[in-house]
């Protein structure tokens, strides 16, 4: 009985980066070695995810709510940060394109590739989902937020909890306290909600991993291995030349950042998913000292605006395509290419495979074969595990860059546990 628990106190010692990264390693053997029984973990996968989006829709409702009610009738910080929040990701996103097309140039990995005319109907089918500004437009806006929250459409409920928390700071102080208090609740329930779905990651992600490697094979990289190379490179010259200098000037405490994002980043990486990565993301950056209403807003609109690595990834594989197909193509054309792809990716990233599907429409655009997009597709899993793990990390940090331009928290020092809530403690001090 003694070895048993001490075999169990041992056990929770293990911190959950630990887990992950040991059930990826599991995963990726499990592939390798028993692809059939691999075949049959995507259930794990499924069921981690389904669980992720169930808490997105309430977690994000609840600390907008409370970020944007909880500070009086003062409106004009939550346009600043908007306002502030755009320009920073637009920024970002246009060094994420500098970076890719650099890279793309340099090592040019289409020359040689072959594209055959046999694989083009996967690449007119996804262009055939046509992504315009208009489309975009109309998508933010939720026609149903039950619908929204059952879609787990991240903008459109943003731009929900928006309006129904301006409508809060609008009514009188009994009827607001009582909203702001149940969104508050609301959001505390949803993080301890949170820890109770992260002691299931390391089983969703083995399956995940196992799954991918198993139905691949740790083979897929050999055909198209230099254009996942660059993609990897250019993601780390991204993060370093980009993101670090960008950290060094908010003077956000880069140690204490990395041990922040660091599960975060594993489970973008392992699932390939934003939305899993998303509701723990918030948790850590507000433990890290970003206030609440800057995490609740910055984030989940980054979700769809500042998407650093798959706007990498767009301008590599483009311009992929074009060497790979023998096309010459100026800097000028794809200096216009780069525009088009930075415009049409806004918001779309609840639209399946967007990647594909906005690359797809910008081939077609440029008059480049879309049989390239099926040639990505043996490797876009592998590719996309990077790109969303740079999105994650990017958007932890423009939340972080917010709170310094914003002048609030102290990052690195977040508040004592059981210290009550910035929103929270305001009403109790009478501000409503």
């Amino acid at each position: 009985m003694t070895t048993v628990g001490t075999i169990w106190r041992r056990l929770r010692r293990v911190t959950l980066t630990q887990w992950i990264v040991f059930s990826m390693v599991a995963g990726t053997l499990i592939g390798w070695f028993a692809p059939g029984v691999a075949m049959h973990l995507q259930i794990l996968s499924t069921i981690f995810l389904r669980m992720i989006r169930a808490l997105i829709a309430p977690l994000i409702f609840g600390m907008l709510v409370v970020g944007i009610a909880g500070h009086g009738d003062d409106l004009k910080r939550v346009g600043r940060l908007a306002l502030r929040s755009i320009v920073y990701f637009e920024i970002v996103t246009t060094l994420a394109l500098v970076v890719g097309l650099a890279a793309v140039n340099l090592i040019r990995p289409g020359d040689g590739v072959q594209i055959t005319s046999a694989s083009a109907a996967q690449g007119t089918a996804l262009a055939a989902t046509h992504v315009s500004a208009d489309t975009v437009l109309v998508h933010v806006v939720p026609q149903s937020i039950a619908e929204s929250a059952a879609n787990n459409e991240v903008l459109q409920i943003v731009f929900f909890a928006v309006l129904f928390g301006v409508g809060v700071t609008r009514v009188r102080p009994g009827p607001k306290q009582t909203m702001v208090a149940f969104c508050e609740s609301l959001s505390e329930v949803m993080f301890k909600f949170t820890g109770l779905v992260m002691a299931f990651a390391p089983f969703g992600i083995g399956g995940a991993i196992a799954y991918t490697v198993g139905k691949n094979g740790l083979g897929v990289l050999r055909g198209l291995g230099l254009l996942v190379g660059t993609l990897y490179v250019a993601l780390i010259v991204f993060a370093v030349g980009v993101l670090w200098p960008v950290a060094a000037l908010a003077r956000v405490p880069l140690r204490r950042f990395i041990r922040a994002v660091k599960e975060p980043w594993l489970i973008a990486f392992s699932t390939a998913s934003s939305e899993a990565a998303l509701p723990l993301a918030m948790e850590e950056m507000e433990r890290f000292g970003v206030p609440r209403r800057i995490v609740a807003f910055v984030m989940p609109t980054g979700y769809s605006f500042n998407l650093d690595g798959s706007t990498l990834y767009l301008a590599v594989a483009s311009v992929f395509v074009a060497q790979a197909a023998g096309v010459p193509m100026s800097l000028g054309s794809q200096l216009l290419m780069m525009l088009t792809l930075m415009l049409t990716s806004k918001g779309v990233a609840g639209v399946p495979r967007a990647g594909l599907v906005i690359l797809s429409g910008a081939l077609a655009t440029f008059g480049l074969p879309l049989q390239g997009v099926a040639v990505i597709v043996g490797v876009d899993a592998l590719m996309d595990m990077a790109r969303t793990s740079i999105n994650v990390v990017g958007n932890c940090l423009a939340s972080a860059v917010m709170a310094r331009w914003e002048g609030e928290g102290q990052l690195g020092q977040a508040a004592p546990a059981g210290q009550a809530p910035e929103a929270a403690t305001r009403l109790a001090g009478g501000d409503a």
